[in-house]
C-alpha cells in the first residue's frame, strides 16, 4: 500500500483532502523496500520479474529536501572537493577535462547534459564514472522504437495477495540516469522524462512519486545517423542544462587507454570520493556565488541578441537565459571563486544556449548553430 508524504505540503493531497482532479506526492522510499547498491548500472527495458528485482534496489534512495541542504563551510575548500570528483573522473575519461569539467558544472547547476556524438567515445563511461565518483545509483535505459512511458516511469500491477494495487518503479528513480540514444523513442515516450527533468517529480495514476535528489539525466543522441529517430521537440531540449561533445581522445591518450587494456576493470573499481551530502553542499555553494546586475545584464543581451538577431528562427528562452546564470555560478565555484566574471559567460554560452536556438537558414546543423552564437559572443560588449 503505497502512502502520501507526512509532511503539511503532502497531506494537502492524502486521500481525506486532495481537491478533485489533484495528484497525490509519495517517496520511493514509502514503498518499504531495502537500499540499493549504488551505480550497478542495470538496464530498461525489464520484463515483470526484473522490475521487482529493481524495486529492491530502488526504494532505498534517501532524499534531502531544499529547505533542508546543508551548506558548506568556506573552510571546507570545496574547490579542493570538485578537484578530487573530476580527478577521479578522469581515470574513466581520458584526455577530456574541459567535458568532465562542463559535466561537473552542470551536476552542480541543477541540470541536465545532452551529449550529441558519434558512438564509442565514452558517453556512457562519463555518466556511470560520475554515479561511481558520488555513491550515487546508476540506471541506463536504451531507448528504442518500441519503449513505452511505463518502461521508464513504472506501473501500477495488482497484488492479488492483499488486492491492491503496488506501484513498481522503473529506472528514472536512480540519481543518475543515461536516455541512451533517447531520439530513438517516440515523442510519447520521450515526453516521459518532461515532468521528471522539470520537477524532479513523476505522476502516475495520479500520485506524484518524488525522484532522489540529486537527480541527473545524461542524454545521449548519434548526430549523424537519421533513420528511424525522433528528432527532439525545441520543448525538450529546453530542458537540458547543457549540449556537449565529447569527441575523440588525443593520440597520446588514446594509445594509452589501447596499452592498459581499456577502462572496465578501472570503472569496476572506481571509489566514492563525494557523498550525497557533500554534493547537496556544493549545489547550495554555487548558489551563492555573486552574479553582479552589470554581468546578468549581459547574459540578457546574450539572449536577447538571439531573440532579435536575423540568424536566428528560434531564440534563447527564459529558461536558457536562468540555466545561463546557474551554470555561470557553478562555474566561477569550480574556478574557486564566490564571484562570477564575463570569462565565465564567454566560455559557457555556446554548450548552454546552442541547443535552444534555430538558425533560420536551413543546412549546417549543430556546427552552424555554434558558429552564430559564437559571432555573437564576440560581438557584444564586455561588462568592465
Amino acid at each position: 500500500m503505497i502512502t502520501p508524504l507526512s509532511s503539511p505540503a503532502a497531506e494537502e493531497l492524502s486521500d481525506e483532502t486532495a481537491p478533485a482532479g489533484e495528484p497525490r506526492s509519495v517517496t520511493i522510499a514509502q514503498l518499504g523496500r531495502e537500499d540499493r547498491d549504488p551505480a550497478d548500472g542495470s538496464s530498461a527495458k525489464p520484463t515483470h520479474p526484473i522490475r521487482a528485482a529493481q524495486m529492491a534496489g530502488l526504494a532505498g534512495d534517501a532524499m534531502t529536501t531544499p529547505a533542508a541542504r546543508p551548506v558548506l563551510d568556506d573552510a571546507a575548500a570545496p574547490t579542493a572537493s570538485i578537484r578530487r570528483l573530476e580527478q577521479n573522473v578522469a581515470q574513466v575519461l581520458h584526455g577530456k577535462p574541459e567535458v568532465i569539467r562542463l559535466a561537473v558544472v552542470s551536476l552542480l547547476a541543477g541540470g541536465h547534459i545532452l551529449i550529441e556524438d558519434v558512438p564509442g567515445v565514452g558517453k556512457t563511461s562519463l555518466a556511470q564514472a560520475l554515479a561511481r565518483s558520488l555513491g550515487l545509483s546508476f540506471q541506463r535505459i536504451q531507448f528504442t522504437s518500441d519503449l513505452l512511458p511505463s518502461d521508464i516511469v513504472g506501473v501500477s500491477i495488482f497484488n492479488q495477495k492483499n488486492q491492491q494495487f503496488e506501484f513498481v518503479p522503473d529506472p528514472i528513480f536512480a540519481s543518475v540516469v543515461l536516455a541512451d540514444e533517447i531520439n530513438r523513442a517516440t515523442p510519447k515516450t520521450q515526453s516521459a522524462l518532461l515532468e521528471a527533468m522539470s520537477e524532479g517529480q513523476v505522476t502516475v495514476e495520479r500520485k506524484r512519486y518524488l525522484l532522489p535528489e540529486p537527480f541527473l539525466v545524461i542524454a545521449t543522441q548519434n548526430p549523424l545517423e537519421h533513420q528511424g529517430t525522433f528528432p527532439l521537440p525545441e520543448s525538450q531540449l529546453d530542458r537540458f542544462l547543457m549540449s556537449l561533445q565529447i569527441g575523440y581522445p588525443p593520440p597520446d591518450a588514446e594509445r594509452a587507454l589501447l596499452l592498459s587494456g581499456g577502462i572496465k576493470a578501472i570503472l569496476d573499481e572506481l571509489p566514492a570520493v563525494l557523498d550525497r551530502e557533500e554534493l547537496v553542499g556544493l549545489q547550495s555553494a554555487a548558489q551563492s556565488v555573486v552574479v553582479s546586475p552589470k554581468l546578468a545584464s549581459y547574459m540578457l543581451d546574450l539572449a536577447d541578441a538571439t531573440r532579435q538577431g536575423s540568424e536566428f528562427l528560434l531564440g534563447v528562452s527564459t529558461r536558457g537565459a536562468q540555466g545561463l546564470y546557474r551554470a555561470v555560478q557553478a562555474l566561477a565555484l569550480c574556478e574557486g571563486r564566490r564571484f562570477a566574471v564575463p570569462d565565465d559567460v564567454q566560455r559557457l554560452a555556446v554548450p548552454v544556449l546552442a541547443h535552444r536556438v534555430v538558425l533560420r537558414r536551413g543546412g549546417g546543423g549543430a556546427d552552424a548553430t555554434r558558429a552564430a552564437l559564437e559571432r555573437i559572443v564576440s560581438s557584444r560588449p564586455v561588462p568592465l
